[in-house]
């Protein structure tokens, strides 16, 4: 009869770095932010348009995710807008 062993093993795993990355002029996203970024994604798979996420429906799925993060203490940081492309 073959018994089952159960192992635990701490394999040497390197450290993450602790505290925020050092990028440039993070600043708190405001739920409109959020919102407007979290509905995008809903729409589109790149610049490609999903026919499956209707526009009402993705807005009222981006405000309750937003609402949902901020009763649950989430912060979340954004950088600057980039640049605009030159054509």
């Amino acid at each position: 009869m073959i018994q089952a062993l159960n192992v635990l093993d701490t394999f040497d795993i390197p450290e993450y770095p602790t505290g925020m990355p050092d990028e440039p002029k993070l600043s708190p996203a405001t739920p409109e932010d959020l919102v407007n970024a979290l509905s995008f994604a809903l729409r589109f798979e790149g610049r490609r348009r999903v026919h499956h996420a209707d526009d009402s429906m993705a807005r009222i799925t981006a405000d309750r995710l937003v609402k949902h993060l901020e009763q649950s203490g989430f912060v979340v940081m954004k950088k600057p807008p980039r640049p605009a492309h030159k054509a």
